[in-house]
């Protein structure tokens, strides 16, 4: 798939990093390093621009490798990038650790997955069809 891009960062593209990998990584286009000390959070401006089709979003998602070392995860993570959005992609990065955390120009901050989606329609019922769990909710199913 084809998908429109402006990039008024000074650097390139997110591409894949593998023939398998489902995410891009987002870097960071920034005039000054940010530092993000315990429970602070920024938006993170990546420079880019894109127009997605519609049935389509881009879901900005925290790198792994920067949760499990530093602490650092997009805050409302998944963020979704809707197919009429046309402003630049911000990151909306927490650092959860207990130390403070420089974020640099053109460091890896996130990743872009792109995903269909649907669209639904509610059908108002009095009734739904009853299932073994039924209404137990939260932790009802166990944890092993």
């Amino acid at each position: 798939m084809q998908i429109k891009v402006i990039n008024k960062s000074a650097h390139a593209l997110p591409h894949y990093e593998t023939i398998a990998s489902a995410g891009m990584d987002l870097r960071a286009n920034i005039s000054e390093a940010i530092t993000l000390q315990p429970l602070e959070r920024a938006i993170v401006k990546t420079g880019l621009f894109i127009e997605l089709p519609i049935g389509f979003e881009a879901q900005v998602r925290p790198r792994s490798g920067l949760a499990a070392k530093k602490g650092i995860t997009v805050l409302n993570a998944p963020g979704t990038v809707d197919a009429d959005y046309r402003g630049e992609i911000g990151v909306i990065l927490v650092n959860l650790s207990n130390e403070p955390f420089t974020i640099e120009n053109g460091e890896r901050v996130a990743q872009l997955v792109i995903a269909k989606h649907e669209r639904a329609e509610w059908e108002v019922v009095e009734s739904l069809s009853e299932t073994v769990r039924g209404e137990g909710g939260f932790g009802s199913t166990g944890v092993k």
